[in-house]
């Protein structure tokens, strides 16, 4: 099975594209104003599926890093003291306009990331949501009041903003990362200097354009876009006004932002890399599993770090499965995503799909046979083939890395126990799945399998109202859910002398 669709051309409207990219802020927010970089310094952002300059915006220095932390300090006091309601409020706006102005972003996120229209239009829904879930929980950050084991006290404990934020957010989720950091610190009373990625910026700052709109003050939310991480993470990790950093990327750059941080002792939170087991047990229901499987791979193109990473599959029903499995990744439309036909965009940039060829090309080289797919697509743009890899064997270098790309390796196993001990020979935790139609077997499987999300019969388990976060090397802290507020706030103990204890 090698057969790969055609690239479709593009049907969008170039009027409408050109449009909508002369609408986005360009220059950084800071103090509610948006100006240009101190040094005049800019940077190009390009389509993937072009390679095309689509945008030039400005590249904060180190200076605007540290002008943009002084606004967020200078209004951090009385934002902590704005009432809760008020915080809600802001954000239910925003989950409003942003709603309003779905078509936009999501046109958006798609020219200068590549994910098809129809993916796009599933972000904003689901970045949104952020927004209301956290403008709901703003006036639900329960303290508590009791009278101590002794009898002599009264026990008052209350959650206070952590203080100043340094947001640092990804390339392939422009909307959702945003929304997943700012609606928990909006609703905890922090400040924040909101880093982008500087291959996909514009959608944060339209973001942060839209926050202002719904009546988030002055200062509150500041954005440095920037061709240099270091120069803006750089001093603001120094500087002992900063009191937290939220990051989402490599686990090589959380490890150095974590090291960086210990110096001031910064809360820190990091939802770091990904290597999703896909187990299929024998007594799955094999189509299910394979419309889970297109679910958990190819979301994104399959740069999600909760993608499915390694399909571990009962041996006695793995050839099955790859079949199936293949001939709907061949079926699969490929091509710029503001086609309405597009399955399937380009990869970020060229880079990433020489780093997914070449480890599709050392699984070859090590027994695997490409089922269907394994190699770039000619002509303009970073397209890759949905591929499928048969007959992977253990200890390929593709079952051990983040493939970030639409390539699926298939191995397989015999017992439970093996396939526990497949999905934990990584030192990542982040998404797992399972496929069976025993209950019992999700529990033991929960149980022992060494990761901070577990999908059942499920291949798309995020949600704001759930805690996302992994364990070892995925990360640390949880983002969404009750659990995302208190990664914004600090705890504080007041003993009160109790006036009736004798």
């Amino acid at each position: 099975m090698t057969a790969i669709s055609a690239v479709t051309t593009s049907s969008a409207s170039p009027q409408r594209e050109a449009a909508l990219l002369a609408s986005v802020p360009t220059g950084l927010l800071i103090g509610g104003q948006w100006r240009e970089a101190s040094d005049g310094g800019t940077f190009d952002v390009h389509d993937p599926a072009t390679g095309k300059v689509i945008a030039t915006l400005a590249s904060a220095t180190s200076e605007d890093a540290v002008a943009a932390l002084d606004a967020a300090d200078a209004v951090q006091a009385s934002w902590a003291r704005t009432a809760p309601r008020v915080r809600a409020e802001i954000l239910r706006r925003a989950f409003d306009l942003v709603t309003e102005r779905a078509e936009d972003f999501a046109l958006l996120m798609t020219l200068e990331m590549g994910k098809p229209l129809a993916e796009a239009r599933g972000e904003v829904a689901y970045g949104a949501e952020f927004l209301r879930w956290f403008s709901e929980e703003t006036a639900r950050d329960y303290g508590r009041y009791l009278t101590s084991p002794e009898g002599k006290n009264k026990i008052l404990v209350q959650h206070k903003p952590v203080g100043p934020c340094l947001l640092i957010t990804p390339w392939n989720f422009p909307l959702a990362m945003a929304t997943r950091k700012v609606a928990p610190a909006v609703a905890a009373g922090c400040t924040m200097v909101l880093k982008p990625a500087k291959l996909t910026p514009l959608t944060s700052q339209l973001f942060a354009q839209t926050m202002l709109e719904a009546g988030l003050p002055a200062g509150v939310l500041n954005v440095v876009s920037s061709s240099s991480a270091s120069g803006i993470s750089g001093p603001l990790l120094k500087d002992s006004r900063l009191r937290k950093v939220s990051f989402t990327g490599s686990t090589p750059v959380g490890k150095r932002l974590m090291a960086d941080a210990a110096q001031n002792v910064l809360r820190t939170s990091m939802e770091l890399g990904g290597n999703a087991p896909f187990i299929v047990f024998e007594d799955a229901d094999l189509d299910a599993a394979v419309e889970g499987a297109m679910a958990a791979k190819m979301r994104n193109m399959g740069e999600a770090c909760t993608a499915a990473n390694r399909f571990l599959v009962h041996e006695s029903v793995a050839q099955e499965f790859t079949q199936k499995f293949a001939s709907a990744m061949a079926a699969l439309t490929t091509g710029r995503g503001t086609d309405p036909a597009t399955q399937v965009g380009p990869l970020i940039d060229g880079g990433a799909r020489e780093d997914v060829h070449a480890l599709v090309s050392a699984a070859v080289a090590a027994g695997a046979v490409a089922v269907t797919g394994g190699k770039p697509v000619d002509g303009p743009g970073y397209f890759y083939q949905p591929t499928v890899l048969g007959n992977v064997p253990n200890g390929a270098e593709i079952l051990g890395q983040e493939i970030f790309g639409p390539v699926a390796p298939v191995t397989t196993f015999a017992t439970e126990a093996d396939a526990i001990r497949l999905a934990n020979a990584s030192e990542y935790g982040l998404a797992s799945y399972i496929y069976s139609r025993d209950f019992n077997r999700l529990l033991r499987m929960a149980e022992q399998i060494e990761f901070g999300l577990v999908g059942f019969n499920a291949g798309v388990i995020s949600n704001a109202a759930a805690p996302f976060g992994g364990v070892k090397q995925s990360g640390l802290g949880r983002e969404g859910g009750t659990e995302g507020i208190a990664e914004y706030t600090t705890t504080q103990y007041i003993g009160i002398a109790d006036p009736y204890a004798r």
